[in-house]
């Protein structure tokens, strides 16, 4: 094969097996490895896992390492020490240290099925203690959990996990050295290590700063993305002539521009290499899996998926609740952390290049991981039932987190249940007491709902979108509900269960942008309020006010758009630096200029059905240039020019009706 053939295979493999993950709503990276597995040379054959490529997938490692680094925070570590340095460095000394007890056990007790060292042993160790921090995160911040007990300890595991891949990356390669020279050569690779490290860190920050203000006033993009690839792959090519890893250097990198005011920029512009170069690097690990192998120790990979989940649900539900949780708290952090993580993927890679896994366990190993990673967003969506048939006291904790709500709710009639206690949430609720309208807020940010609470504030921990809570704040009972989150997964939750139990009470909900205006109205929402619409209203008030339009005409001209739900102001023009995913589902505004000998002319408006494919009409300007009153009985000329509103997509097919002969 060419290497456009290749290139033009994995792409392929890539894009299908992302859309596929997407249909079933699971993590892209399955979707790599499992395209790995099939061009891969133990399956359909199609393509060969050559050095070239595995060297090119490597980077997709360096700058996923990047991106860790951009993301170390000092003041975000220290908000959550005690779950990262407690709970999180617990977790992996110890997952460390039993695993690699065990393996050694096991290698006496079974000589002829098991043959580990401990320099095996203790690498199995490290690839064990990791977590898919990429498939958990996900399905947290989907449930609406990060804020929550278990969502904020299972965050804290996952942060110290990646920063525990650093030593790990300088350890494993020292391991594979020969027996008498590992003391050394551990020694060394730590030596290289420190001084390497404490040579970037230390003045490395400030020459960081400079280097890029000076880089950023040249106002080039590409000559910015270019000093960004330098810097990343440059330290990674540091440190791995230093002895150590590509990877390394890259965290390193990142660790530097992470306190630097370019951080949020980087991270924008590193995003697309980072995203391509690691879904190649996932297809190059499927490609290692012997599907055959695997199905001829099948006993094994079962065994060794079992063992590894137990022992991790076992361990971690165990340290959760030496650390303060509650059972079922413990038990939820234990479901949500037993699988594999890329990093161990990562690592096993590492440990496969320098001996260090023989090669009859490899593929049981890397099997087993796969297959604990596809069952992750199973076993997390199943974690309530779980936790409420093994846990029996967490029924009675939530009945007490229900029953602290209603006690709250008990003395109010006719409040105001405020959905989200932030800043919207807290403004409304100041705007609400100076009325004297009585109100109760829900929020599952605990350290908030203290604050609140100490404060005097009418707040209480829960999540809005639970039926039980919401019947608990005394649903039945309120005069409104307000969503003042920008959540439209949780809002919508909201909207259900409020129109299911009391059809008639308002609901107003706050959105971003007009995107789900509709949605959000169909589902019964009262009022929904997009920021971007109410601030360019804001705007338009001020401006006219300052110009000298009367402020009466200002106030009726702003409440008509408002009572028309914003009609005039729906949908926008959109430009190059509107192409991201979330402006592609917006509604946007868009000019179709009609030919003369078109289909459509001599046509009325009515007969084009455009609101089938989701458009409507915004304007029309005759070809004399001036603009038209319009309705369903309005005849289209040639040389008409119609401003058509919809989403890009139902935009297309309108265009395509409108323009064909």
């Amino acid at each position: 094969m060419t290497s456009l053939d290749i290139a033009l295979l994995y792409l392929l493999a890539a894009v299908l097996a992302v859309v596929a993950c997407r249909q079933f709503r699971l993590p892209p990276m399955l979707g790599y490895l499992v395209a790995g597995v099939l061009i891969g040379p133990n399956a359909l054959a199609l393509a060969q896992n050559s050095a070239g490529i595995r060297y090119l997938a490597e980077f997709g490692v360096v700058f996923l390492m990047f991106v860790i680094g951009l993301e170390f925070s000092l003041p975000k570590l220290r908000a959550m020490r005690q779950h990262v340095f407690g709970l999180g460095l617990a977790q992996v000394v110890l997952t460390i240290g039993l695993a690699t007890a065990a393996s050694l056990l096991l290698a006496l007790m079974l000589p002829g099925w098991w043959k580990v060292s401990w320099q095996i042993a203790l690498a199995l160790g490290g690839i064990l203690s990791m977590s898919s921090t990429a498939i958990v995160i996900k399905l947290v911040a989907e449930r609406l959990e990060l804020e929550s007990e278990h969502g904020k300890r299972v965050v804290g595991v996952l942060l110290f996990q990646d920063l525990a891949v650093v030593p790990l990356l300088v350890l494993i390669p020292a391991l594979a050295a020969d027996p008498e020279d590992l003391l050394p050569a551990l020694g060394l690779a730590l030596l290289k290590a420190v001084v390497l490290l404490g040579l970037l860190l230390t003045g490395g920050q400030t020459i960081m700063r400079w280097w890029l203000t000076l880089v950023a006033r040249q106002k080039s993009d590409e000559l910015f993305m270019l000093n960004l690839l330098l810097i990343t792959l440059g330290l990674a090519w540091l440190t791995e002539h230093a002895g150590l890893s590509l990877a390394l250097g890259a965290f390193v990198a990142g660790m530097l521009i992470s306190e630097t005011e370019f951080k949020h920029q980087v991270e924008t512009d590193i995003r697309p290499f980072h995203d391509v170069l690691l879904g190649l690097f996932f297809i190059t690990i499927g490609m290692m899996l012997d599907w055959r192998l695997v199905l001829e120790r099948w006993p094994m990979v079962l065994v060794m998926l079992t063992l590894s989940l137990a022992f991790k649900l076992a361990m971690i539900t165990g340290l959760a609740r030496a650390f303060g949780a509650s059972m079922g708290v413990s038990l939820r952090v234990g479901l949500y952390l037993a699988q594999a993580g890329e990093f161990g993927l990562v690592l096993l890679t590492l440990a496969g290049q320098h001996h260090l896994v023989p090669p009859q366990l490899f593929n049981p190993i890397l099997a087993a991981m796969v297959l604990s990673m596809l069952a992750t967003p199973f076993i997390i969506l199943y974690t309530n039932s779980i936790v409420s048939k093994l846990v029996a006291s967490d029924w009675l904790l939530q009945a007490v987190q229900m029953t602290r709500i209603a006690s709250q709710a008990m003395n109010v009639d006719q409040h105001v249940i405020i959905c989200g206690y932030g800043r919207c949430g807290q403004n409304l609720a100041r705007l609400l007491e100076g009325e004297g309208i009585p109100y109760i807020a829900l929020d599952l940010d605990p350290d908030r709902v203290r604050q609140a609470k100490a404060a005097g504030h009418s707040v209480v921990f829960g999540d809005a979108a639970r039926l039980q809570a919401l019947k608990a704040a005394g649903l039945h009972r309120a005069s409104a509900v307000v969503v003042t989150y920008t959540d439209t997964a949780s809002a919508l939750k909201v909207l259900h269960h409020t129109h299911e139990q009391a059809v008639n009470l308002p609901v107003v909900v706050r959105t971003v942008s007009d995107v789900d205006l509709e949605k959000l109205r169909e589902a019964g929402a009262t009022e929904v309020v997009p920021e971007a619409i109410e601030a360019s209203l804001m705007l338009a008030s001020h401006a006219l006010a300052l110009m000298g339009v009367p402020m009466r005409r200002v106030a009726r001209v702003v409440q008509d758009q408002r009572d028309a739900r914003y009609q005039l102001l729906r949908g926008y023009f959109h430009g190059a630096d509107d192409d991201s995913a979330d402006d592609f589902e917006q509604e946007r505004l868009s000019t179709v200029t009609l030919p003369a000998a078109g289909c459509a002319v001599g046509k009325t408006l009515a007969s084009l059905a455009l609101p089938t494919v989701g458009v409507r009409v915004a304007s029309l300007r005759r070809a004399d240039g001036l603009p038209a009153t319009f309705d369903d009985a309005t005849v289209l000329d040639g040389g008409d020019t119609l401003v058509l509103s919809g989403r890009a997509p139902a935009l297309a097919l309108a265009e395509d009706r409108l323009l064909s002969h």
